[in-house]
């Protein structure tokens, strides 16, 4: 299977069919506890929250698909951020890019800090900032490309080079790109982390989160607190999933092909001060970023006037449901400022060009061109 395409191993791995029955679908095991036929070995399950088939089965599916040793279902992609900010302890700092998204800023800003662990945020795009905010105690440096929602770039075979000198785990949110366009592991990151909620699933029916370990002893500590923390996945979700990735590569193939439409369209009308896409060639980070992807991905940002134009363009718009989250079959249009930015300050998001205009789009399966119509009029109303 190894020299199977992405495409193929999406629908033929280990789990493309259930050995006992010839089901090919991963059996839902709604069983919280298992029978012990040995007093002193237990079989391989025991307890559901340290592990259920059902759970396994996506854990390796994203760790193969990856290229990492071990996968992990968690019950949302916060709960898998921090459970991986679990591996740090008191008095180590943490260095996260600056326009990371709003739930990771909260965590690291309002939990981390109670527990004694201290940040720094930088702008990630520059490596000798990033080299500047490395202290002595630096453990983890936290990126996520394309960033959210300004959609910027780190070179990430340079964040790990600073981080191995340095000591520093690396840890990337590659929730925009998928493992299809992304994968960091094979750049040297030690762990991904996934909203599953968003492109692995799909359909805006789950909520979920995954993270894939690069190696055995990173994987065993985390899974010690995945075990302990306990907000793991149900198993009903976990097979949602587990379909969602079945189109994963089709999905991601017409919505980046509809991204890339929408941003040359919206980066040439007047009404549009900035489009933040990292497939436009005029983007900043458009060559490290085709260095590292292989396509520019299904999320874009643009800019309006103000946060009235933005008020009048939401209203008339009639095709992307306007709502948090991305990554699904239908195009969703969010407001960063007060949906997945809304924990951050406005002296902070304005500091970090999260502007009263900004909007993000998450292009779905539609029509580009029927989009780009729908757009036209809600500029013109």
């Amino acid at each position: 299977m190894s020299d199977y395409t992405f495409q193929t191993k999406l629908l033929h791995n280990s789990h493309k069919f259930d050995p006992a029955t010839g089901a090919v679908s991963v059996p839902i095991q709604h069983a919280s506890t298992f029978h012990q036929a040995d007093f002193d070995a237990f079989g391989q399950y025991d307890y559901s929250r340290s592990g259920n088939p059902t759970r396994e089965a996506l854990e390796a599916a994203i760790a193969e698909l990856e290229g990492g040793v071990r996968g992990f279902a968690f019950a949302s992609g916060m709960a898998a951020i921090s459970t991986a900010f679990l591996l740090l302890s008191k008095g180590d700092h943490v260095v996260v890019t600056e326009d990371v998204y709003g739930g990771t800023f909260r965590m690291v800003t309002s939990v981390l800090t109670r527990f004694g662990i201290d940040h720094t945020f930088v702008d990630m795009t520059d490596l000798e900032a990033v080299a500047e905010a490395i202290q002595p105690n630096t453990k983890v440096i936290y990126m996520e490309t394309p960033s959210n929602p300004l959609l910027k770039v780190t070179d990430i075979e340079g964040v790990v080079k600073l981080a191995k000198e340095n000591g520093c785990l690396t840890f990337l949110d590659n929730t925009f790109l998928t493992p299809y366009l992304q994968r960091p592991i094979e750049l040297g990151v030690d762990l991904i982390l996934h909203s599953a909620t968003k492109f692995l699933s799909g359909h805006s029916d789950v909520l979920a989160g995954l993270a894939v370990a690069k190696d055995e002893e990173l994987a065993a500590r985390l899974y010690a607190l995945q075990n302990s923390f306990g907000a793991v996945l149900g198993v009903q979700d976990c097979w949602l999933v587990l379909r969602g990735l079945k189109t994963l590569s089709v999905r991601m193939e017409q919505s980046q092909k509809g991204a890339a439409e929408i941003a040359h369209y919206l980066a040439s009308h007047s009404k549009v001060k900035n489009v933040y896409y990292p497939g436009l060639v005029s983007h900043p980070g458009h060559s490290v970023h085709f260095r590292q992807a292989s396509g520019g991905g299904a999320v874009l940002s643009f800019e309006l006037e103000d946060e009235e134009a933005v008020r009048r363009f939401s209203a008339n718009v009639k095709i992307p449901v306007f709502a948090v989250s991305l990554g699904a079959v239908e195009s969703i249009l969010s407001y960063p400022p007060k949906m997945s930015h809304a924990a951050m300050p406005d002296e902070e998001r304005n500091k970090r060009g999260i502007t009263d205009g900004l909007l993000r789009l998450s292009v779905g399966l539609e029509s580009p061109d029927d989009i780009i119509r729908d757009f036209e009029q809600a500029f013109e109303n």
